[in-house]
């Protein structure tokens, strides 16, 4: 611990860390799926929102790169099955529209914009994140100083090279900053191995770090518990 100083910035992942986001993909799907019923009914009929799923990953899988952009992951597998069933590819662009749109509608955490509006206060905040979340559309996007997505980066987590990108968009060093995130492996392991300090945002009292052999900086159910780390941290 002694090789890490005050911290200057915190990061965060975005999905399940600052607001739950199955259920918010699900109502998504649905209403993706009712969009195409009204505008392309022929990929509506041949596929329900399981196997246009089953599609998408099939796809994932034998195309990993797709990783980096969800978002491109399921343009081009719904343009497959336009084409599949000979539907037209003009509606693409207004399905992915529907679909965004749904997908941004998010709901953060009771304790997260309270709890931004006081680190704010403390510390430079930014993001990092694999998703597709658009914090403009969000409405919180000047809360972070810099914002980063693995889709544009062009890395993803846990790739050291988007934690370390985003420190120097920020003007701190690794050690002087402190990444916060849902996922043991993508999150807590890949900030630390960028030599971040790394707290697992666990909203579940989940133990998976211990099966996991993954060791965090510090364990949070909470921005209010995560507050309360941060000030031990800064001493004050």
């Amino acid at each position: 611990m002694n090789a890490f100083h005050r911290p200057r910035a915190v990061l965060f992942d975005l999905d399940d860390t600052l607001w739950p986001i199955a259920p918010v993909i699900a109502e998504a799907e649905l209403t993706l799926h009712a969009w195409l019923a009204a505008h392309a009914p022929k990929v509506a009929q041949a596929f329900s929102i399981e196997e246009l799923r089953a599609r998408r990953m099939a796809l994932l899988a034998a195309e990993p790169e797709y990783h980096l952009d969800l978002a491109r992951l399921r343009r081009a597998a719904l343009h497959a099955a336009f084409e599949h069933v000979g539907e037209n590819v003009q509606h693409l662009d207004g399905a992915m529209q529907h679909f965004l749109a749904a997908r941004n509608a998010v709901k953060p955490y009771d304790d997260v914009l309270p709890g931004l509006l006081h680190l704010a206060d403390r510390v430079t905040l930014g993001a990092v994140t694999n998703g597709n979340a658009d914090l403009e559309v969000i409405g919180i996007a000047h809360h972070f100083k810099v914002a980063l997505a693995a889709s544009r980066f062009g890395k993803a987590k846990p790739d050291p090279a988007i934690f370390l990108a985003a420190c120097e968009a920020l003007g701190v060093a690794p050690a002087e900053t402190v990444y916060v995130g849902d996922d043991l492996r993508l999150d807590v392991e890949g900030a630390q191995k960028a030599g971040l300090r790394a707290v697992w945002m666990n909203r579940t009292g989940s133990t998976a770090h211990l099966e996991a052999g993954i060791v965090p900086d510090a364990i949070c159910s909470s921005l209010e518990q995560l507050i309360a780390w941060l000030e031990q941290q800064l001493g004050d």
